[in-house]
């Protein structure tokens, strides 16, 4: 349903709080407790690929040190560590970030999934915990995804988790010393209640076969 704007007060910045589902745990970054598992999931050997389009760059254990504890003192975000709950193993992170309170308005971003959960229902399940969370219990108005506009793999996803595209900003920001256009995604709240029906029936075990490969696309489950 959508936000009653005739009452509408501004909302609380997320807290830290652990996110649990069915196959996977979202838990508040910290660096005591996550860094070895982040970098095993996210750095060293053969992820350079995967830094393409990421601000940070592959790095080495001493500076991803640096640059993860920097990150968990940061207030203007709140970065959730993803955790297959099958492994028990640290599989990647993603962010709550640019948060307005005052307009009820967050951006996912900053996401960073490993190998091992990538293209998985654990990192389906992950974007509906941080969404449902952000519509049912924060009561936000809306969530955004935002990507370089080359990172086609990033559209690809953010029209697949059923985000709305809204348009290209020009000249964004300058990324790693060069121009970026920043493709604009959203959801609002009015839209969640039908993708939500279609996250949980896509994530319901009946739709998964017994080597784990979906029966029905989300963008089906959507649809229905």
């Amino acid at each position: 349903m959508t936000a009653d704007l005739s009452h509408w007060t501004p909302r609380a910045a997320p807290p830290r709080v652990v996110l649990e589902g069915h196959y996977c745990r979202l838990e508040p970054l910290d660096p005591a407790r996550h860094a070895d598992g982040l970098f095993a999931a996210l750095m060293g050997e053969g992820t350079e690929r995967d830094h393409l389009y990421l601000f940070e760059t592959n790095m080495n254990r001493a500076d991803f040190q640096s640059w993860i504890e920097a990150k968990a003192k940061r207030s203007d975000i709140l970065c959730h560590v993803v955790v297959d709950r099958s492994s028990s193993r640290i599989g990647g992170r993603q962010d709550l970030m640019r948060i307005d309170t005052a307009h009820g308005v967050i951006e996912i971003g900053s996401i960073h999934w490993g190998a091992a959960i990538a293209r998985s229902r654990v990192a389906t399940e992950a974007l509906y915990l941080a969404a449902r969370h952000v519509f049912e219990t924060l009561r936000y108005r809306r969530f955004e995804w935002k990507c370089n506009d080359a990172n086609a793999p990033s559209k690809r996803a953010a029209a697949r988790f059923g985000f709305t595209y809204e348009g290209l900003f020009r000249q964004h920001m300058v990324a790693k010393g060069k121009n970026r256009d920043t493709a604009w995604f959203s959801m609002l709240d009015g839209e969640w209640p039908r993708l939500k029906a279609g996250y949980e029936a896509w994530l319901a075990p009946n739709n998964f076969d017994a080597a784990g490969q979906q029966k029905r696309r989300l963008q089906d489950c959507f649809a229905e």
